[in-house]
């Protein structure tokens, strides 16, 4: 594309404004009150259970070392700077949750501050628009929270009562119980809606009883399907706003583990999924092998076409390294391509702290962005 200097001029302001813009955003939401609902209850979705004898499998980051450094309750006096990295759980357009990893002011009761952070309203809402997300739970909604031994008794305010349909119930139930068991101190979540305690919400969505972490995004599986067998793996993907990974599970009757897990990636998501593929079409794998610690990736030339996304193939080898380090003994990703070492670029390859980092989400954004303005000719 040719531009002339005037029309570059209108680039870098209008990218001026942007990193302003992002700048503004990110300090208000710092020095912001952490929460502006009222303490009552909020239902959480029921944990949605995998198919009948499925094994789930550990997703990586139910345990990472950048979880929640702090007791979901803690207690004292902390310094009006201080921070703490906590896992908030956001949608994108199409219903998928996604785990990102944001600072937060120090204070008491971490774990309800992070809860009040899904609320919609507009400082969340902007903080989320930042990163191609959206907000949780509803609108103006109450939470009030005790967690003792293992268990997080949450009550949540009556708001819980309106959602639109079940999906919407389901994912807020789901986000809840994600968001809460990020915290080594929660092993089980019960919920009270309105101070009641509940069976179900108004579309059908069960809130009786315990909920333990379980299988995220789980793909539907055909009702004709057999579920002997059947076990789970977790997979990532780049998603439709091209600025988060999204994991998702997904049934297979193999031993759910590498080998099976980059074969499902060759296949892409889901027909009817927004998601992005993180191997080219037409991409075969030809080996994986795992020596010293290192996955070595064979596939056929077509691979070098992951370049050709429009991020020049970032995310995409961002989900592909993390899909191959979920599994123990795993700890590096090499590529080849029909059996030559391949070059994807400085870092690409780079395992990540944590899938999803808010402040690199924004910062990659801006670098993309000023990259493609740039290289215009």
């Amino acid at each position: 594309m040719n531009i002339n200097g005037n029309q570059r001029k209108v680039y870098l302001l209008a990218l001026a404004i942007l990193v302003a813009a992002v700048a503004l955003a990110s300090t208000w939401s710092l020095w912001r009150p952490a929460s502006d609902v009222a303490s009552t209850p909020t239902p959480t979705a029921t944990a949605t259970e995998t198919a009948p004898e499925a094994t789930p499998v550990e997703t990586p980051f139910a345990a990472t070392s950048e979880s929640p450094a702090v007791s979901p309750e803690a207690t004292g006096t902390p310094k009006a700077q201080d921070t703490v990295s906590t896992v908030v759980y956001y949608q994108d357009n199409y219903g998928y949750l996604v785990p990102v990893m944001c600072k937060v002011p120090m204070e008491e009761g971490i774990a309800k501050a992070t809860l009040s952070m899904m609320v919609k309203g507009a400082d969340n809402d902007m903080q989320a628009a930042r990163l191609g997300l959206r907000t949780v739970l509803p609108e103006n909604m109450s939470i009030d929270l005790d967690i003792s031994g293992g268990v997080a008794r949450i009550d949540l305010g009556k708001e819980a009562l309106s959602l639109a349909n079940a999906a919407e119930e389901t994912n807020m139930v789901n986000a809840v119980v994600q968001t809460l068991t990020e915290f080594d101190t929660v092993k089980k979540v019960e919920f009270l809606i309105g101070g009641q305690k509940m069976e179900k919400l108004p579309h059908g969505t069960s809130v009786t009883g315990q909920f333990a972490r379980s299988a995220v995004n789980l793909e539907s599986v055909a009702a004709s399907a057999t579920m002997k067998d059947a076990r789970t793996v977790t997979l990532y993907f780049p998603g439709d706003s091209q600025t988060v990974v999204v994991p998702i599970t997904r049934v297979v009757y193999q031993e759910p583990d590498i080998n099976t897990a980059v074969l499902e990636l060759t296949k892409g998501p889901s027909k009817d999924s927004a998601l992005e593929e993180v191997i080219p079409s037409g991409c075969g794998l030809i080996d994986v092998e795992v020596q010293d610690g290192v996955a070595k990736l064979n596939f056929t030339e077509d691979f070098v076409n992951i370049v050709n996304s429009s991020d020049g193939g970032r995310l995409a080898l961002k989900a592909l390294t993390l899909t191959c380090t979920q599994f123990e003994g795993v700890d590096s990703v090499e590529i080849y391509v029909d059996g030559k070492p391949y070059d994807p670029g400085e870092g690409a390859l780079t395992v990540p702290s944590f899938m999803n980092i808010a402040d690199n989400i924004v910062y990659d954004y801006i670098q993309t962005q000023s990259a493609l303005i740039f290289d215009m000719e």
